[in-house]
């Protein structure tokens, strides 16, 4: 008969994710994941194969928890312009409040791992499109509304907001205040 885990994988996944978000996927060692995870070598190789099997389970848990959760933000109801700023401030003060300034995970992969890991820059590039396509529409609603210059590129401006996020994620990991962060949103909106 076979023995029962000892420790409940779902919670572990999302601890790993942890470690790897505050770490990096080549900082993290396996030591590292076991001591998150409270488990043996042998239990976290029998339980998830092996590390990069593990985080590519982690950044997945991140894209829909983290990611998915700004998505939500975006489709909610009222005017654009305040649901792009209330997400974009919200964004900068998870950022800043977050003592070990880890950024967004999805940002972080894209720096350490794009282009060299197929699977990661694989993951990274549909939670960016997920994001971007969620912007476009968002923008569609406030060109129908009359917020947004309906002669604009909904397309290209989604790529914009994209990368207006990507800029803050990466900035608030080292930025020593939210003056600089809050200029960028302030710029953007109005350039809308």
């Amino acid at each position: 008969m076979a023995r029962p885990k000892q420790f409940d994988p779902d919670r572990a996944v999302e601890q790993a994710m942890d470690v790897f978000w505050r770490k990096g996927y080549a900082s993290t060692t396996p030591q590292d994941l076991v001591d998150a995870l409270g488990i043996g070598k042998g239990s976290l190789y029998n339980a998830f194969g092996s590390k990069h099997a593990l985080f590519e389970l982690a950044l997945r848990r991140y894209r829909d928890s983290q990611a998915e959760a700004l998505i939500a933000m975006l489709e909610q109801s009222g005017p654009v312009k305040e649901r792009l700023r209330e997400a974009l401030v919200l964004l900068v003060e998870m950022d800043l409040a977050d003592p070990d300034r880890r950024g967004c995970m999805g940002v972080n992969t894209a720096a350490e791992l794009g282009g060299t890991d197929a699977v990661a820059t694989e993951l990274v590039r549909r939670m960016f499109d997920r994001t971007e396509e969620a912007f476009a529409a968002l923008v569609e609603k406030g060109q129908r509304a009359g917020e947004i210059d309906p002669g604009r590129d909904a397309r290209a401006v989604g790529s914009l907001l994209l990368n207006i996020v990507v800029g803050l994620r990466l900035m608030a990991r080292v930025a020593e205040g939210p003056e600089r962060l809050s200029r960028t949103v302030d710029a953007l909106l109005d350039s809308l």
